[in-house]
């Protein structure tokens, strides 16, 4: 079941009040999933109950997508305010130092709390930021189009494409290399999450800007790339390792840009090996 919580984040205007939406289930060491741009929390559902067996999960929508509110005014999306928010939403929740996983935008802010310390172990899936600037030009015009589409598309269109393989298939390869796994109940929800993140538009300017550029130490850092990803390829990956010489660089067969959907019990497996 989802809850909220609220905290303040330090801002040049004073502290800001920020909510963010959770949900937390299993018992272990404290393991925090983050999500990519556009997506919601629900993205790492193939994959909760497999880390709950042995990590106490902790699934967020990030500010601004999902059922998180905005952020208030006076902060913005960039990487800095982001690291601010879920460093003061794990003192909020007394999460001493949680392992983390994140895929995409969410494997960029994991690398990030990793670099800060507020983390004992990192694990990005196809983290954004090891782009070049040509292939982060490509993947925000692809953001940017499938947002454009999540939002002109009719709700009773969008669900009858979600009944069918082929339909799943024209709303979601983008992100799954095996898009009729999706429920067609996710994939609608999905849909309408992209077409309705407050913070979509925000977040994806701030994005212009980054180029993940520093190496991580003292801490166990995995990166693992879908052999099928079209949103970030994978020779970013190669380039992830070369930043994060200590990384353990791992190959995902078979996997699109949000691997936990088309194969769970792998991207589980390196998400649990990656913080034992």
């Amino acid at each position: 079941m989802s809850t909220t919580v609220s905290f303040k984040v330090p801002s040049a205007e004073g502290p800001q009040p920020v909510t963010v939406s959770y949900e937390r289930v299993g018992r272990g060491e404290p393991l925090l999933l983050l999500h990519g741009i556009g997506h919601h929390r629900q993205a790492w559902d193939p994959v909760v109950d497999i880390l709950a067996t042995e990590r106490d999960v902790v699934a967020v929508d990030l500010p601004g997508f999902g059922a998180s509110p905005g952020l208030p005014e006076g902060l913005s999306y960039d990487l800095a305010t982001t690291t601010s928010v879920f460093g003061a939403f794990c003192e909020a929740l007394e999460l001493d130092r949680p392992h983390v996983a994140g895929n995409s935008l969410g494997g960029l802010l994991a690398l990030e709390l990793g670099r800060e310390q507020l983390v004992r172990s990192v694990t990005a899936l196809s983290p954004a930021g090891f782009w070049s600037a040509a292939e982060r030009r490509y993947a925000f015009g692809v953001l940017l189009t499938m947002r454009h589409i999540s939002r002109r598309l009719p709700l009773p269109l969008v669900e009858r494409l979600s009944r069918s393989a082929a339909g799943r298939t024209v709303l979601t390869s983008t992100i799954y290399a095996r898009p009729g796994l999706r429920s067609p109940e996710a994939v609608v929800a999905e849909t309408l999450a992209l077409a309705q993140a407050t913070g979509f538009d925000a977040t994806l300017r701030a994005g212009t800007a980054v180029q993940f550029g520093d190496d991580v130490p003292g801490l166990p850092v995995t990166v693992a790339w879908g052999t099928r990803d079209m949103l970030l390829v994978r020779r970013q990956g190669v380039r992830a390792k070369h930043i994060i010489p200590r990384a353990r660089l791992v190959r995902l067969p078979g996997c699109g840009h949000c691997p936990m959907n088309d194969d769970p019990a792998l991207v589980a497996r390196v998400i649990l090996d990656g913080s034992r």
